[in-house]
């Protein structure tokens, strides 16, 4: 073959390791070019593939996994996914997932486990995976001191190199998330309304999230040339920052913003440039929410998509409504009476902090009657500030016999409003935690 040279790699991927599932043999072709005597980059260039056995999809989503990082976020996000999808959507969606990672042990247990949990969408070839050999990474350049963070560009970068030249042929489009985030309800025929809106305007990258390079949909047609870019300059800079410069270069100079947000992290995710940066809630209280059993009432306006009960999950989703009046409420409506000792809500969105709600008040409520319940006494316990609260709850006997929760806008606003969430903390499980972390005794609660 012309222009190759000698070390020439190949890379296997099977999924055929599958109990039960259909063979599925591909290869990537990877290597390095040669122009006038130097090696000038790193190509990545799919051979023909057997397509006879899959169907060409509407939609690839495309993630990238490794052992290091959050434990089980790849099961997790897979779980979402496949909720927040209609039987209908399913038909017209292909993920496909890169484990990234050199350890065998990992990779055997995380074969598994997909394998038991979503047999169905694999036996149909709506769910591949795919693994690429350590020894067909590139070697890093660098002084010693570069090296580890070169290292991390490196291998991210490469590591979506062989996704996305696998998924070039899977799909009309392909969308490119993490392996750790919450999916919304129906995300699917979300973007494809998105996609026929843009059907007059060219674009290079629609946004369904503002966090780094979760979210991102592009052209199945744009891959190939995506992935020699990635493969190109793989230690230069972290994904998301390359990504920004593709889309520079491919004519295409703001970033297309689509909301609301279709994507987000299930926990604080961090990034190269900030990778020892911890949560506010982990600086302010170590111990985390509760959020106890409860029940969740709105007056506000509520769509088919993200719904009241999801401002009161333990994950990054959410409830997004619009054109709120004075007296408006989101009500979390407890099980039991509880004694609370801290009450945070967070409104608006992560990065830019828009859709947040300008004027309002978290108030606590007592006394609950009725059927269904509804507490018959409130008494406020601060006012939003940037459209946040994250407040002790002082003095303590107004956190005693908590019944509700309820968050109340103070004034008329149009537009769209994201409740990210309203978290609540026990102050007999800050007890219990103390003691078991030895930090207190039993006796300093009696």
């Amino acid at each position: 073959m012309p222009g190759v040279i000698p070390t020439t790699l190949w890379l296997s991927t099977r999924t055929s390791r599958f109990p039960k599932a259909p063979v599925l043999s591909f290869s990537l072709y990877l290597s390095t070019r040669e122009q006038g005597g130097m090696k000038t980059a790193w190509a990545l260039d799919p051979l023909t593939h057997d397509w006879d056995i899959l169907k060409i999809s509407w939609l690839t989503v495309g993630i990238s996994s490794a052992s290091q990082w959050t434990p089980n976020g790849l099961l997790y996000t897979l779980v979402s996914l496949y909720q927040a999808s209609s039987p209908e959507e399913e038909k017209h969606l292909t993920v496909l997932v890169h484990l990234a990672d050199s350890d065998l042990l990992w990779l055997k247990e995380t074969i598994a486990q997909i394998s038991r949990l979503f047999s169905p969408q694999i036996l149909a070839g709506q769910l591949l995976l795919i693994h690429a050999p350590s020894d067909v990474y590139p070697s890093v350049n660098g002084t010693q001191n570069e090296a580890s963070r070169e290292e991390l560009y490196s291998k991210q970068n490469v590591d979506h190199a062989f996704l996305m030249s696998f998924a070039t042929n899977l799909s009309t489009y392909f969308l490119l998330i993490e392996d750790n985030v919450f999916c919304s309800p129906n995300f699917v025929t979300q973007i494809h309304s998105q996609v026929a809106t843009m059907k007059s305007s060219p674009w290079v990258i629609l946004e369904f999230s503002d966090i780094g390079f979760l979210g991102k949909l592009f052209h199945s047609k744009d891959l190939p040339l995506l992935a020699h870019f990635l493969l190109l300059f793989h230690q230069e800079k972290p994904l998301d920052k390359l990504l920004l410069h593709f889309r520079t270069l491919m004519v295409q100079e703001k970033s297309i913003i689509c909301r609301p947000f279709l994507f987000y992290y299930r926990m604080s995710h961090p990034t190269f440039d900030d990778n020892q940066k911890a949560t506010l809630d982990r600086e302010t209280d170590p111990f985390g929410p509760d959020n106890p059993p409860a029940a969740v009432f709105t007056d506000m306006t509520v769509s088919n998509v993200h719904f009241p009960w999801e401002a009161y999950t333990l994950d990054e989703s959410y409830f997004w409504t619009h054109n709120v009046n004075v007296g408006d409420h989101l009500t979390v409506i407890l099980n039991h009476p509880l004694n609370l000792r801290k009450v945070q809500v967070m409104t608006g969105s992560i990065m830019e902090g828009k859709y947040a709600l300008k004027k309002g008040q978290v108030e606590l409520g007592y006394d609950p009657e009725g059927m269904p319940q509804y507490c018959a006494s409130f008494f406020v316990l601060g006012h939003l500030v940037e459209g946040q609260l994250s407040q002790e709850i002082v003095p303590k006997s107004m956190g005693h016999q908590v019944n509700c929760v309820r968050l109340v806008a103070k004034a008329k606003q149009d537009g769209g409003l994201m409740i990210r969430h309203i978290y609540l903390w026990e102050e007999k499980a800050k007890k219990e935690k103390l003691i078991r972390d030895g930090r207190a005794r039993e006796e300093d609660y009696l």
